[in-house]
């Protein structure tokens, strides 16, 4: 089963998407991730969108792929009509299963202006072994987090 999410966000604000449930038996994994301007037409704008396994304490524009709790990450840039400084979109996500919790971030590098997500998640049935492996990672990674911050 697919499910989506979507969204509208302003400028570094972070989205919570809810996905946990009380016997974490219910898993997911991105399979379609994507962002655009609300007026591409027109405006510029170079946003920065990630999506995490992890609440988000400050926001900003760096991607860093060492980071374990970063499951995906897209940027888009839109010009002013101008030949020369086509819209553009890069996109790369994880192939992660998770059981909780995500959070998508905004970061726009040049004005505050909000930004458009799409995601797609399938949901995929966890067996009690795989249902520990993404809990126990989810703790770990909640735990490195708490200890570097």
């Amino acid at each position: 089963m697919i499910k989506t999410f979507r969204g509208l966000m302003a400028d570094d604000v972070q989205d919570t998407i809810v996905l946990h449930t009380n016997d974490g038996s219910l898993g997911y994994r991105i399979v379609k991730f994507q962002i655009i301007g609300t007026n591409p037409a027109i405006s510029g704008q170079e946003s920065t969108v990630k999506i995490y396994k992890i609440s988000q304490t400050s926001i900003d524009g760096v991607i860093d792929f060492s980071d374990n709790t970063l499951l995906g990450a897209a940027f888009w840039s839109g010009h002013d009509v101008t030949p020369s400084y086509p819209e553009d979109m890069t996109v790369i996500f994880d192939q992660e299963i998770f059981n909780q919790d995500i959070y998508v971030t905004h970061h726009e590098e040049n004005a505050a202006v909000a930004c458009n997500y799409y995601i797609e998640l399938e949901q995929i049935k966890l067996d009690l072994s795989e249902n520990t492996v993404a809990t126990l990672k989810d703790i770990r990674n909640k735990g490195v987090r708490t200890l570097t911050t």
